[in-house]
C-alpha cells in the first residue's frame, strides 16, 4: 500500500516547491508567525540562575539534546533569547548543522543562544505542525542556499521567515502533526533499536578481542598466573613483557622533535612532508600541508618514518595507533607522534599495532598512566612501560588471523545496522516532507493503514 494524495493540486509557482493541495494557502513564513520576540532583560542580575541551549546542543532528530544550567553572570554574552512553549529554535549560523528544535513545557528559565531565531506561531499556524514544517527538507534547503559565508554561514531572521511554506487548515495541520508524531516515533525507536544493536557488536567485538589476547584460543592450554593482578591467568606458555623489551634498539621508541625544530616548515610540497596526529587517527597520510627541505629531512633523520613503523597519537586521542602500509613521500614524524620500531625476531609489528589500538588491558595502562602523569599526552617513558602479554610468533600469526575473521564478521554486522539507520533516517526525512507539502494525504490514515503505507 502506498499513501493516498489529495484530490486536487494547484502550482504553487515556487520552483522548489512543485504543487501543492488545491486549498492550502501558501504565504511567507512570517505570515504565520513572529519571531525573536522576547530576549532577557537589561536588569538581569548577576546571580539568576539560567537553563542555557547552545547551537551544539541541538540537531534537527533529536531536538535538545543538552541544557546546561549556570548562573546569568557565568553565560556567554549570546545567553540572550527567551522561549515559551510552542515555539519553534532554527540556528541562523552554521546552519549546515541543521539545529532545530521544538519548545515544549520548558523551564521558566530556559534562555538559548542568540544564534537561533525563536519562532512563535500566530493563531492559524499550530505549533506542532510548525515543527514538521521548518524540519522538512526542502525548507532546510532554502535555510542552507540563502545563508551567506563560507566557513561561517548564516542567515538573518528577517531572510529566514521570508522562506513561501504550504499552510493547510488548521484542523488539517493538527491531523498532519499527529501522523508524523505517530510515524515519527516509531521510525526514532527503530534507530534506537540498530544503535543498541551496533552498541552490542562493539561490546561483543571487544570481548572476542580481549579474551584472545589474554587467554588464547586453545581452552584447553596449561594457564598460569600473569603477575597483573587485574589481569589474572595467561597461556603458561606466552610472557609478560615490557614494551621496552619488544622494539628494535635505542632508536625503538621514538618521541616526535621538539616543536622548536619545525618552525621552518613549507607549505609547498618540497617532497618531504612532516606527518601527525591528523594521519594517524584517519590512516591517511595524503592529508595535511606541512612539508620541510630535503637539508631539514637529512637533519632530522631520527624522525624518519618507514612503512612497518608504528605510530602512536600524544595528545587528543590518546594512544591511538596506527600500523604505516604505504607513504606517498618520505617524511618525518612531528611533536605530538610517537614512532615505534619493533624487534621483528619476538613480535609481529601488526599484533602490537593491535595491542595498542584494541587491547583494554593495554588502554587501562595508558589511562593510568595519564592520571599520574605531570605533563599532559603520552611520551616514551610511558610507552616503554606498558606491560605486554606476548604469545610466541607462531601464535601471534594464529590470533591476528582469527581476529581478522571475526571483526570482519563484526564490521559487516555493523555496517548492515548503520546502513538500516540511514535508510530509516532517509525514510523519516521524506515522509515529513511529503505529509507538510501536501504530497500525500494522511488525514483519514488509521495507525494500522499508515503502517501498511510505509512497508
Amino acid at each position: 500500500m502506498s499513501f493516498p494524495r489529495y484530490q486536487s493540486y494547484k502550482e504553487s509557482g515556487v520552483e522548489w516547491l512543485g504543487e501543492v493541495p488545491a486549498h492550502w494557502e501558501l504565504a511567507p513564513l512570517k505570515a504565520a508567525t513572529t519571531n525573536n520576540d522576547e530576549v532577557l532583560d537589561e536588569t538581569t542580575t548577576g546571580d539568576t540562575e539560567i537553563v542555557y541551549v547552545d547551537i551544539s546542543s541541538v540537531d534537527g532528530v533529536n531536538g535538545i539534546k543538552m541544557k546546561e544550567t549556570m548562573q546569568f553572570s557565568a553565560a556567554p554574552s549570546r545567553a540572550r533569547r527567551r522561549v515559551r512553549d510552542g515555539d519553534v529554535i532554527i540556528s541562523t549560523v552554521r546552519t549546515y548543522l541543521k539545529a532545530i528544535a521544538r519548545i515544549r513545557a520548558p523551564e521558566e528559565n530556559l534562555i538559548v543562544s542568540t544564534g537561533f531565531a525563536v519562532i512563535r506561531p500566530r493563531s492559524k499556524l499550530m505549533p506542532d505542525f510548525l515543527g514538521f514544517l521548518v524540519s522538512a527538507s526542502y525548507f532546510v534547503e532554502q535555510v542552507i542556499a540563502r545563508s551567506t559565508g563560507v566557513s561561517y554561514p548564516a542567515i538573518n531572521a528577517s531572510e529566514l521567515v521570508a522562506i513561501l511554506v504550504p499552510l493547510p487548515p488548521a484542523a488539517e495541520q493538527t491531523e498532519i502533526a499527529a501522523f508524523l508524531d505517530r510515524e515519527t516515533a516509531q521510525i526514532d525507536e527503530l534507530v534506537a533499536e540498530q544503535r543498541r544493536l551496533m552498541e552490542l557488536l562493539k561490546e561483543k567485538r571487544q570481548a572476542v578481542i580481549s579474551h584472545a589476547v589474554t587467554k588464547g584460543l586453545n581452552p584447553d592450554a596449561p594457564m598460569k598466573p600473569s603477575g597483573i593482578e587485574w589481569l589474572g591467568e595467561v597461556p603458561a606458555h606466552w610472557e609478560v613483557k615490557r614494551i621496552k623489551y619488544l622494539v628494535a634498539g635505542n632508536d625503538g621508541i621514538q618521541m616526535g622533535p621538539f616543536g622548536g625544530m619545525l618552525l621552518d616548515l613549507d607549505s609547498e610540497n618540497t617532497g618531504f612532508k612532516v606527518y601527525g596526529q591528523e594521519n594517524t587517527i584517519s590512516g591517511d597520510f595524503r592529508l595535511g600541508h606541512r612539508w620541510i627541505s630535503r637539508d631539514r629531512f637529512t637533519a632530522l633523520r631520527n624522525y624518519h618514518v618507514d612503512t612497518g613503523d608504528l605510530l602512536l597519537t600524544r595528545k587528543g586521542s590518546l594512544g591511538n595507533a596506527l600500523l604505516v602500509q604505504t607513504l606517498p613521500q618520505p617524511g618525518i614524524i612531528d611533536s605530538d607522534t610517537i614512532r615505534v620500531r619493533v624487534d621483528h625476531f619476538v613480535i609481529m609489528q601488526s599484533f602490537l599495532a593491535l595491542l595498542l589500538h584494541e587491547a583494554h588491558y593495554v588502554s587501562e595502562q595508558i589511562t593510568l598512566s595519564k592520571r599520574g602523569a605531570i605533563l599532559p599526552g603520552l611520551n616514551s617513558q610511558t610507552i616503554a612501560n606498558i606491560s605486554i602479554i606476548i604469545s610466541p610468533l607462531t601464535d601471534q600469526q594464529q590470533l591476528m588471523e582469527f581476529l581478522a575473521e571475526q571483526t570482519a564478521k563484526f564490521n559487516t554486522l555493523t555496517t548492515e545496522a548503520q546502513r538500516a539507520i540511514d535508510l530509516l533516517q532517509e525514510r523519516r526525512t521524506a515522509l515529513i516532507s511529503a505529509a507538510v507539502t501536501g504530497q500525500i494525504d494522511v488525514r483519514a490514515l488509521s495507525p494500522t493503514q499508515a503502517i501498511e503505507a510505509t512497508t
